[in-house]
């Protein structure tokens, strides 16, 4: 039988009520028989695919597709009748829909916002594929997805761009457009995926000392509940630049903290609330963030925790590994002002990851067959030292590595421990591209590793280039530091066998509309070499 006369089948058959059989597949997914109160026939006045589709979290056999259904994205409930229904899935080799390899039928069920994650399997290693959706006569649009290459593989370039921290209010999403017109295998996005502050309402703000009118605003105040992450997450997936980039090519994901609330640390907000209450607020904004992303079932919170630590690989070229530096750490030190790094920054108790995530961390990130290893992680690794604008003095962050100099110390230790001179690191949250070296604070330990730290997205609006004080003192504080830029943009990282490059992508405005992207700076690491090199 053919795919279309299999779809024409199971659409009679829910148009009649006459599905018990062919729904024993959406039970199963979850445990349970077809659930009461399916809704068989649904019909809708608007597109329900207004958020758009995405995939991620690909594998050699297959990847996670996405999506959500929702009218009116931003009322309550997204527009939708509080009843679950079934929802279709096409994949094709092609991207016509000539070649239809897999195809099947999904629950949208309303405790998880009417978002749809098919995990697909057995599909051929090191290819893309093209995907769909529909329901109630409606059809999505399509997007493209990959597999990773088989494990032996041998394989000689991978590209990727690094990017996050998108704030709707502050500019444009126009780099995820030219993200998504890169030739790419991968997105990572590092976290600050929505921001969860209120509306300020209309008229000019200060941003970073500097007037600023913003371009759009949030709906409603700060967000606490449930439904107020959702709406949020809908507001921004609803933007087509951030679409066309999740409809291009798989994407990974960790969260940082606007996702949840700013600078939180493990069960701890910034603004002293007890933490059994920060933790109910902690779980909500977990649930919204799993069911926007094209996330594993494996990722799905349970008692308000989400697995995100895992690792990915590219045959014999690249092992990723993908770190959660939130959801495990000690609570930032001096108030999680910027400061010396003192006795309590420098306390090898405090950690970062866990001593489960570091553990596992170590015990994955050792010499093997991998030409390259990357760690894909949210702050910076690389102790960054700033000059206060009150007192003058020299000063760390407190919520980046630099802050937590116990594990920080670990980790650098292992890598030169081990012998790998093959570890690149990619990051971001701090509003501007840093390319640094990393060593070791306390000691002459020689370059370890290197890093690639993305701007972001659009968070501080357009930026002041390098003409500034902060990129002045960071440049004289740190000789580890080869280029910064206060610009919004992305990096965009291709790994070969031997080299390592990364380029500095910039646009010199967000507050304008579908602006070009250019090169700010490129470098390159040689394998066997750590140390950033001109390009």
């Amino acid at each position: 039988m053919t795919h279309d006369i299999n779809r024409r089948r199971l659409l009679k058959a829910l148009g009649t009520g006459a599905a018990s059989g062919l729904l024993a597949p959406f039970g199963m997914a979850f445990g349970q028989a077809a659930p009461r109160n399916l809704l068989a026939n649904p019909r809708f006045d608007r597109d329900p695919f207004q958020l758009g589709v995405a995939s991620g979290e690909p594998a050699p056999d297959g990847f996670v597709l996405w999506t959500r259904l929702a009218p009116q994205p931003l009322e309550q409930g997204g527009g939708m009748v509080m009843r679950p229904m079934a929802v279709t899935w096409e994949l094709a080799e092609d991207e016509g829909f000539r070649r239809v390899v897999r195809d099947g039928q999904a629950l949208a069920r309303p405790e998880l916002a009417h978002a749809v994650h098919v995990e697909v399997e057995g599909l051929a290693p090191g290819r893309p594929y093209w995907y769909r959706f529909a329901v109630g006569g409606a059809t999505s649009p399509v997007g493209r997805s990959a597999t990773l290459p088989a494990t032996d593989a041998r394989v000689d370039r991978v590209r990727f761009a690094v990017a996050g921290c998108q704030h709707l209010e502050e500019g444009h999403f126009t780099a995820w457009r030219r993200i998504a017109e890169e030739p790419l295998d991968f997105v990572f996005h590092y976290g600050d995926y929505i921001y969860e502050g209120p509306d300020r309402g209309p008229g000019e703000r200060m941003l970073n000392g500097r007037p600023f009118m913003p371009l759009r605003r949030h709906v409603g105040g700060e967000i606490y509940s449930l439904d107020d992450y959702r709406r949020r997450y809908a507001q921004y997936r609803s933007d087509p630049d951030l679409q066309a980039a999740h409809a291009a090519v798989p994407w990974f994901f960790s969260f940082d903290d606007h996702e949840i609330d700013n600078n939180w640390a493990g069960e701890f907000d910034q603004d002293g609330t007890p933490p059994e209450l920060f933790m109910l607020r902690r779980a909500v904004a977990m649930q919204a963030y799993y069911e926007h992303m094209p996330l594993r079932r494996r990722s799905m919170p349970h008692n308000g925790h989400m697995r995100m630590y895992r690792r990915a690989g590219w045959g014999d070229l690249l092992q990723a590994h993908f770190l959660d530096t939130r959801q495990y750490r000690s609570d930032q030190v001096n108030g999680d002002r910027d400061g010396p790094q003192n006795d309590a920054v420098a306390d090898p108790s405090r950690t970062m990851l866990g001593a489960e995530q570091e553990a596992w961390l170590y015990d994955g990130l050792r010499p093997d067959h991998h030409r390259w290893h990357a760690i894909a992680h949210q702050v910076s690794l690389a102790n960054l030292a700033m000059r206060s604008r009150e007192t003058g003095e020299v000063v760390h962050s407190m919520d980046q590595w630099s802050g937590y100099l116990g594990p920080r110390r670990r980790l650098l230790g292992h890598i030169h421990e081990a012998g790998m001179k093959n570890v690149v690191t990619v990051c971001g949250d701090a509003h501007r591209h840093f390319a640094s070296d990393l060593l070791q604070d306390h000691e002459d330990s020689g370059v370890i590793s290197t890093e690639f730290l993305a701007t972001s997205i659009s968070s501080g609006a357009d930026g002041a280039g390098e003409d500034d004080d902060f990129n002045r003192n960071a440049r004289s504080l740190n000789p580890q530091l080869k280029a910064i830029t206060d610009r919004r943009g992305y990096v965009l990282c291709e790994v070969t066998r031997d080299e390592w490059r990364g380029d500095l992508k910039v646009l010199d405005r967000v507050t304008v509309p579908d602006e070009p992207v250019r090169t700010y700076a490129s470098f390159v690491v040689e394998r066997g070499r750590p140390g950033l090199q001109p390009a």
